[in-house]
């Protein structure tokens, strides 16, 4: 089985019985309409000769089908230096740029011959298309971001945003990728070959350069931004005499905000809803490239959106304070760990428990609400348990020690397996009321007993409503 990403699909590697490399792919898809349109979109661009996988056959049912295997090394793999670091390397912008110069062939030279009516799962981006989208944001990430908003001046400033949006989409003549992004890019004899489009459809041009310059793990500098702009508007020039740079780069920073939101609202459906952990580590960036919008210079054009969309400006930026977010930023800052990293968390009950972002669905969770409460007198409140009073107070009481020393052996057993295993995340996770005494002084003790126990792992403390992270080891 080969990784998946956001959809449902499932993939393998076809291998023959010989030892002959492996060149078949193997898919398997839930959705019938969803399959007949990659399957019909990639025969149609093999024939106009763009770089996409072969598809050799499918089953009756259109439920699986045989497609060409191009290798594992994705365009957002091999800029990995650059997205590290900010220091992008001379071959990784010249595989970049080689990328965005192949979008207006998609979008151009894709376009043509094609029956968006029969071929797309939607023949054309629409305002209902459009309005779908923006709620998408509204409702799955905003909304479940837990911060308090207007919901009028929001959606005044929606439908501003969707009247722009759907006006520029009405002449569209260009197949509009939708989902034209650096890990839809796989590298193959050093040429890049698209994977993602079913979900293509006649749209406008500026939504999938937005999709691909914005994305927010690709961490792209304002500069190379600024460059690949340059980049696509020559190759789409060269591609169509009759493309005009000048309109395009005019509502361009519309589409950046569209495709931002609607990203958003992707994060948090996937990430909040279904704790799907890829998209819950792309939560922190997503906000951050959705401030960086209105404090850009990019463009020219880029001005306008701070003076359009006032209060969409001012909730991006109570968004990268908002808890919600605050709750991932600090874990996904860590730096790589070859082996095993031990996280122990305190949190409190009334916030939830908190999300793993290992992507192995949690671990131990513990309730310490049964131990005696420092919180309930007056001396205590304003105090942690990192506090020597608070710590006096729940060592005296002497009900915490058989508690941890339980938790301890339970959490011993699965670090010895997992060091055994060669596994790399374990999540323990302590719970009170407010998340202030008792968990964090569990969270503290046990934390520090493993780092002392196992020198060889990493211990990692987050006291999550305290905003406290340490690392031990």
């Amino acid at each position: 089985m080969l990784a998946g990403a956001g959809s449902n699909r499932v993939y393998y590697l076809v291998v023959g019985e010989t030892d002959a490399p492996a060149h078949v792919v193997g898919t398997i898809g839930t959705d019938p309409v969803e399959n007949r349109a990659f399957i019909a979109l990639a025969r149609h661009f093999k024939i106009m000769g763009l770089p996409v996988p072969a598809v050799f056959c499918e089953s009756e049912d259109g439920m699986t089908y045989l497609q060409e295997y191009i290798g594992d090394k994705s365009l957002f793999d091999c800029i990995a230096t650059g997205r590290r670091s900010g220091e992008f390397t001379e071959e990784e912008l010249r595989l970049i740029e080689k990328s965005i110069r192949l979008l207006p062939h998609f979008q151009i030279e894709g376009a043509r011959g094609l029956d968006f009516g029969n071929v797309c799962m939607e023949a054309a981006m629409n305002g209902t298309m459009i309005r779908n989208d923006l709620n998408y944001f509204k409702y799955c990430f905003l909304k479940s971001s837990g911060l308090e908003f207007s919901e009028k001046k929001l959606d005044s400033e929606l439908d501003l945003l969707a009247s722009v949006i759907e006006k520029a989409s009405k002449d569209a003549t260009c197949f509009m990728i939708r989902d034209f992004q650096s890990r839809n890019i796989m590298l193959h004899n050093g040429q890049p070959y698209l994977i993602d489009f079913q979900g293509g459809r006649k749209g406008p041009a500026g939504y999938d350069v937005a999709s691909f310059l914005w994305q927010a793990k690709a961490r792209f500098t304002d500069e190379i931004k600024r460059e690949m702009i340059s980049a696509y508007v020559d190759e789409a020039r060269r591609t169509d005499k009759d493309f005009s740079g000048e309109l395009f780069c005019e509502s361009f920073p519309y589409f950046v905000l569209f495709r931002t939101l609607q990203t958003l609202g992707a994060y948090g459906f996937r990430g909040w809803t279904e704790r799907k952990p890829h998209f819950l580590q792309s939560i922190p960036d997503g906000v951050k490239g959705l401030v960086g919008i209105f404090e850009s210079d990019i463009l020219p054009s880029f001005k306008k959106i701070s003076e359009d969309f006032p209060y969409l400006n001012a909730l991006a930026h109570d968004l990268l304070t908002s808890p919600k977010v605050l709750d991932i930023s600090s874990l996904v800052s860590l730096p790589d760990f070859n082996g095993l990293t031990l996280t122990v968390t305190s949190f409190s009950y009334k916030r939830g428990v908190p999300y793993d972002l290992s992507g192995n669905g949690g671990g131990f969770v513990f309730d310490c609400r049964g131990i005696h409460n420092p919180g309930r007198y007056d001396e205590y409140k304003p105090l942690t348990g990192l506090d020597e009073p608070v710590i006096r107070f729940i060592e005296e009481n002497g009900e915490i020690y058989p508690f941890l020393r339980e938790c301890e052996a339970l959490v011993d057993n699965s670090v010895k397996r997992y060091l055994e295993r060669g596994f790399n995340s374990l999540s323990v996770a302590f719970g009170c009321t407010g998340g202030r005494h008792r968990s964090v002084y569990s969270a503290q003790a046990l934390g520090r007993y493993f780092a002392e126990r196992y020198p060889e792992i990493r211990v990692v403390i987050n006291h999550r409503e305290r905003r406290i992270l340490n690392v031990l080891n």
